[in-house]
């Protein structure tokens, strides 16, 4: 079982054209691949439902999130109660600005596969987590975009998985591993990232408690 996985979609986000009939909150909590599993469907498609979206994940015992898509969206998802906000920081000055509001809420915030969106991670705060993404590490030279910053950010692994058999975080924690990042819990102890390929090799971590 994986420690953790906070970025997960269901059928909440009905407008997004990967979500599939099965993906249901209930099989997610049914199958139960994490140890700690959190939802964060896109809030911009829940946004008038969001109380009823909260209900729906907090009834099935999972951490409650959000996927918050850059600075237009950012006041009214920070109207809603929530454990944690995913948060779209597109390459835009008002999107490097609107992570000062979300870290001031006091919940955690995870920047969301940053290679995928172009974000400068010299601009974000080191106060963010940053993602390791199962589904767009791999779109990029990923020794060179995280490398150089993983002793900045605490990070995260996650599956962002839209289907039921995106349930996984392969990629991406081998991609922490060969880097030598240990993942952070937000609702836990960090840990290393658990791979016999890093026992073999011995690979250094990095502390970030």
């Amino acid at each position: 079982m994986l420690p953790q996985d906070l970025h997960i979609h269901s059928t909440w986000s009905s407008d997004d054209s990967a979500i599939v009939p099965e993906q249901t909150i209930e099989l997610i909590a049914a199958v139960r691949h994490a140890e700690v599993v959190g939802i964060s469907d896109h809030f911009e498609h829940l946004h008038q439902c969001f109380d009823d979206y909260a209900a729906a994940v907090r009834g099935a015992g999972l951490r409650l999130g959000t996927e918050v898509n850059g600075h237009e969206w950012v006041d009214a998802a920070l109207e809603h109660s929530c454990d944690y906000r995913i948060f779209h920081c597109y390459d835009r000055d008002a999107d490097y600005a609107a992570l000062e509001p979300l870290l001031a809420s006091g919940r955690p915030v995870i920047v969301a596969h940053p290679n995928a969106l172009n974000t400068d991670l010299s601009r974000v705060p080191p106060e963010c987590h940053v993602e390791i993404n199962n589904r767009y590490v791999w779109r990029c030279d990923w020794r060179r975009f995280y490398g150089p910053h993983r002793d900045r950010f605490r990070f995260v692994i996650s599956s962002d998985a839209h289907q039921p058999n995106w349930l996984g975080q392969g990629v991406a924690r081998y991609v922490a591993d060969v880097l030598g990042i240990r993942e952070h819990l937000l609702f836990g102890q960090a840990r290393e990232n658990p791979s016999p390929r890093a026992q073999r090799e011995k690979v250094p971590s990095i502390d970030r408690g």
